[in-house]
């Protein structure tokens, strides 16, 4: 359904691409496969607090301490949002807060044990409906797609991080 709505009124790749942004963005919106997830394996949490988990999670990654305030940004919510998302990783013992040894005001988030291994269900789970989604595809297509699309959203994300210079 997806592709034929998208190849079908298409002339230009930029066109192709924005259809196929707009239905990813819908499918994100209504949180179709975090919902999916969620009813098939009985998910611990809210799809909200699966994304605190990401966000807290690539933080780490890259080698960054996360802390409530760090997350209004990540997540595009407000204080109060991100803080009751923090609160209920806390409680499902997905996450841990730790005293910052240098401000007694600020504690940094982190993943727990229990959290991590939450984390990589929800990836072998997300991976598995890609690899479906992508069933029929050749190992060079799957890579050509990964490494296109990887660059892609590099290239989104960089455009977001350029400040204006000026003003109109």
């Amino acid at each position: 359904m997806y592709y034929a709505d998208v190849a079908s009124k298409s002339s230009l790749p930029e066109q192709a691409v924005e259809r196929a942004m707009v239905i990813i963005r819908r499918r994100q919106t209504r949180q179709a496969l975090a919902q999916r997830a969620q009813a098939r394996h009985g998910l611990a949490v809210s799809p909200a607090v699966t994304g605190l988990l990401d966000a807290v999670e690539a933080e780490a990654a890259a080698g960054r301490e996360v802390t409530v305030t760090d997350l209004t940004r990540l997540l595009a919510v407000d204080q109060p949002r991100a803080s009751k998302l923090a609160r209920q990783a806390v409680s499902a013992g997905l996450l841990q807060r730790l005293a910052d040894q240098r401000d007694g005001r600020r504690s940094a988030l982190e993943l727990t044990a229990d959290g991590t291994g939450y984390l990589d269900a929800v990836h072998s789970y997300r991976q598995s409906q890609f690899t479906a989604a992508m069933d029929g595809w050749t190992d060079a297509e799957r890579a050509v797609f990964a490494d296109l699309l990887t660059r892609f959203v590099a290239a989104l994300e960089a455009a977001d991080d350029i400040a204006p210079t000026t003003t109109s």
